[in-house]
């Protein structure tokens, strides 16, 4: 059987690059950088005044000047007001252009304000203090984002900066997420005594979502004819297809037979691990993959998280991420050999450790304990005990941590 660190290699070993589009800037947030994003001009682009006050020449200070004539008020965004002696000063606000003739500002509070004229009452006063000066984040035409990087509300304020209406990004697979079976009926409906919801599909769509992928829904009846139209249909028309359900070797599970129809090559079908043992993954020649996940919810959410979420990052220059680790807060025990995922709630220690309390929930069909949970702990293959204070590789899903 194939092991967890097999499984990954051999998804990993099929990503690739899906090309880049332009989009509108107000558009990227999530999405990856796929240029190098440059100054337009020097940032600050002028020296900026970083606190309301007088601006004034230092020469006067050192002149023993006591006191300054104010010759005019400069707000953000006005033409610069020059002095021309040095007794006289300027009224600045934060954020306007310092005068040529001005090289310091003194904040209201370190002076007395009577009759157009400003007293000093301190004598605590450096050269060139609250100022901003034209240029020291960045010149003009230096990278100020470097291309690869997920494009953050941080970035898209760097972005506007500089004027980029439009950004190239990296190009987002094509994503179809197939359910079937006559078992399931639509959220909307009333499901017989022997009947359930499709809830599988949406919760893997909404996933999708945070990573910007706009997934179709297909859903197949167990009909031979029907499912292999709609598998040729996918193979054809996707990046990646996944699957909840249906690929295991009942009377009904007509998915296999038309995958292999289809020309999908297996590359492994069952991991030693719990849950999602029956994860099946394969590739057609034209490049189109199938990630199958098993039907239960808590497995196919798993598997999604563990496999398919890497793969994506991988292909969008994601994959150097640092993987994270979260101690036991508890003592655990796991006997089949195999490689467990435990559900976890949490939370951090004064210390800064981050805690991971198992909540185990009640097999893989159990969807409404994910509710409760912040992410699968990976614990490895060969062991049975896992105490309390080791710390383990987890998998974030909730917003606790991503």
């Amino acid at each position: 059987m194939t092991t967890v660190e097999q499984a990954e290699k051999l998804i990993l070993s099929e990503t690739r690059d899906f090309g880049t589009e332009a989009i509108p800037f107000d558009h990227a947030l999530g999405r990856v950088l796929a240029e190098d994003i440059k100054a337009d001009r020097d940032l600050p682009p002028f020296n900026r005044v970083t606190m309301d006050g007088i601006a004034i020449r230092y020469t006067a200070i050192d002149q023993k000047v006591p006191a300054f004539q104010i010759v005019g008020t400069q707000a953000a965004g006005d033409d610069p007001i020059e002095l021309q002696n040095e007794n006289e000063c300027i009224e600045i606000m934060t954020g306007a252009s310092l005068p040529a003739s001005a090289d310091t500002v003194i904040p209201y509070e370190q002076v007395q304000i009577s009759d157009k004229t400003a007293i000093l009452l301190s004598a605590d006063i450096r050269r060139g203090q609250n100022l901003h000066l034209r240029g020291a984040d960045k010149k003009s035409g230096d990278i100020i984002i470097h291309s690869g990087k997920l494009i953050s509300p941080a970035m898209i304020n760097t972005i506007s900066s500089v004027g980029k209406t439009s950004l190239l990004v990296k190009k987002l697979p094509r994503v179809v997420i197939v359910s079937s079976g006559d078992e399931l009926v639509d959220i909307d409906l009333q499901p017989s005594p022997v009947q359930i919801r499709k809830s599988n599909s949406y919760m893997i769509q909404a996933v999708l979502r945070k990573y910007n992928i706009s997934a179709e829904l297909l859903h197949i009846p167990d009909d031979p004819a029907i499912t292999r139209e709609k598998i040729a249909y996918c193979i054809q028309n996707y990046d990646a297809v996944l699957m909840t359900g249906g690929i295991s070797a009942g009377k009904f599970d007509y998915i296999p037979h038309a995958l292999e129809d289809s020309g999908v090559k297996t590359i492994f079908h069952k991991v030693s691990q719990r849950p999602g043992k029956p994860f099946w993954f394969g590739k057609h020649a034209q490049g189109s993959l199938v990630f199958a996940f098993p039907g239960n919810p808590v497995a196919t959410f798993m598997c999604l998280h563990r496999y398919f979420l890497p793969w994506l990052n991988t292909g969008l220059g994601l994959s150097e991420r640092p993987p994270i680790y979260a101690v036991l807060d508890r003592n655990f025990s796991f006997k089949p050999e195999l490689t467990y995922f435990l559900q976890v709630k949490l939370k951090f220690a004064m210390e800064g450790k981050l805690l991971a309390t198992p909540l185990e929930g009640n097999g893989s069909g159990d969807f409404a304990n994910l509710a409760d949970t912040d992410a699968f702990m990976e614990l490895p293959l060969g062991r049975s005990e896992f105490k309390s204070g080791e710390a383990f590789r987890t998998w974030p899903f909730s917003n606790f941590v991503i």
